[in-house]
């Protein structure tokens, strides 16, 4: 059976590759009918914070990335590294270092100057020099000789060469072992079959596996992702507009868009399709398909994406999920109103790309807009006297067009004409009547926000427009 394993360590919140890290996984396992297991890796207590990890379990069901069981804690397994480590020293495979970090940092800087490859080989390891049980680190007696290799599921046959690697450390204590001691015994104790993780993981992969024939463990598959990369090809920051999975969520992103955004960093399905359900990542999803070169992370398609999902929302899902983004008066407004939020919903939702937006998309359509005098003016050659004039006429149309038909269409027949016959052009008119009702630059088309208004409040936003010039 197929079983897969995401595991973190809770030194900082859930982000982008590590959520992607976590999909494929997940997607593997799901595609197999296998297992997906979570692991919590907090064996570094110093910099291990409980906030950090309640961050990453929230991050994962938030994306809807279930985890088969119960999530382990690899500070709760110290008593199966205790016994690996006393199995290796016992059978001379494992070593007490005593030398100090002086000593070590002395060493590291000759081979640089004599421009070797930076190791340990240490003369601990054969009796040579006397180290007591438990007096300085452990090491492994790295015996082996030319090349290690393994498959690796997306970049194929990788080597190392196992001299350069030396006698290197596996546990500060025995009740304190390092990551590549570690990882290896939790992932055989859960029968991990593929270890799919980053990239800059490769070098870690020799080491581990000299561990695991050290201890009659059995190999599983590897396979390193791709790397995440900003649009300048440089490693994902958060210059690039990337952050945690926890502040996507703030911002409202939706998570079904944020797992499809996430699959396609790395991996394609066939022909140029961009929009999956998870169902249906789960049935197309192949390693093999998984490229070698870095992903670009695209803020932009991202938004893109979270867009098309945001129009594909029934109108009651949407509107639950926007509410929580409203202030409070704006919510009763909602409630008390259903078809005046149904007709807000169709003008801004297809110029939202957030949830988060919808304070700055329809602020105008709950409250009263602020705006500066200059903002109301057409263009530089348009004065105060000419919009102000513009309004009037306007106001004197809308004033005389009948209650029943405030739509836009009937708004349009009835303004348009005027407009176009302006000396100015029809911004001269249409700008500053634009300005009155939402005091933004951008909106959608002022006839559609008046039909939304109604008849009162537009003329009460175009006498303010006219008092303000």
């Amino acid at each position: 059976m197929i079983r897969t394993r995401f595991a973190p360590s809770p030194t900082g919140p859930l982000h982008v590759g590590g959520a992607r890290t976590a999909l494929f996984n997940f997607l593997f396992a799901r595609r197999y009918n296998g297992k997906f297991f979570l692991r919590i890796e907090d064996t570094d207590q110093e910099r291990s914070d409980p906030r950090f990890q309640e961050d990453i379990l929230n991050g994962l069901t938030w994306l809807g990335l279930n985890w088969d069981g119960q999530h382990l804690q690899q500070s709760l397994q110290t008593h199966r590294h205790r016994t690996a480590l006393e199995r290796l020293l016992a059978e001379g495979k494992a070593f007490w270092c005593a030398h100090s970090r002086e000593e070590l940092a002395v060493e590291r800087e000759a081979q640089t100057t004599r421009h070797e490859p930076p190791r340990h080989i240490c003369n601990f390891r054969d009796g040579a020099a006397d180290s007591a049980p438990g007096e300085g680190i452990i090491r492994f007696r790295n015996d082996a000789t030319g090349l290690i290799t393994f498959a690796d599921l997306i970049r194929g046959e990788v080597s190392f060469q196992a001299e350069l690697l030396g006698d290197f450390s596996v546990a500060k204590r025995l009740d304190a072992p390092l990551y590549n001691l570690a990882v290896v015994v939790d992932d055989a104790e859960l029968g991990v079959s593929h270890v799919i993780r980053g990239e800059d993981h490769i070098s870690n992969t020799p080491k581990q596996l000299l561990l695991m024939d050290a201890l009659g463990i059995a190999r599983p598959q590897y396979a390193h992702l791709p790397l995440i990369l900003g649009n300048d090809r440089s490693k994902l920051s958060k210059r690039h507009g990337a952050v945690s999975v926890n502040e996507y969520r703030q911002q409202g992103y939706l998570p079904e868009a944020l797992v499809n955004f996430m699959a396609l960093l790395g991996w394609h399905g066939e022909g140029d399709r961009e929009c999956y359900t998870k169902e249906e990542l789960i049935e197309h999803f192949d390693i093999a398909d998984v490229q070698k070169s870095g992903a670009v992370f695209d803020t932009t398609k991202l938004d893109w994406m979270n867009r098309e999902y945001l129009k594909a929302m029934p109108e009651d899902d949407f509107t639950k999920a926007v509410i929580p983004y409203m202030k409070s008066e704006w919510q009763k407004h909602v409630q008390k109103n259903p078809s005046f939020w149904s007709a807000v919903r169709a003008l801004i939702l297809p110029r939202m790309s957030v949830l988060g937006e919808i304070a700055e998309s329809a602020n105008f359509f709950f409250e009263e807009p602020y705006y500066a005098e200059e903002l109301l003016l057409w263009k530089e050659e348009q004065t105060p006297e000419n919009a102000r004039g513009h309004l009037k006429a306007l106001q004197e149309l809308l004033e005389t067009q009948p209650p029943d038909k405030f739509f836009a269409e009937d708004l349009r027949a009835r303004i348009m004409p005027y407009a176009e016959q302006q000396e100015g052009g029809r911004g001269t008119v249409l700008w500053p009547f634009r300005v009155a009702l939402t005091g933004k630059r951008a909106s959608p088309d002022p006839f559609d926000i008046a039909a939304v208004l109604g008849r009162t409040e537009v003329i009460a936003r175009i006498n303010k427009a006219i008092s303000v010039l």
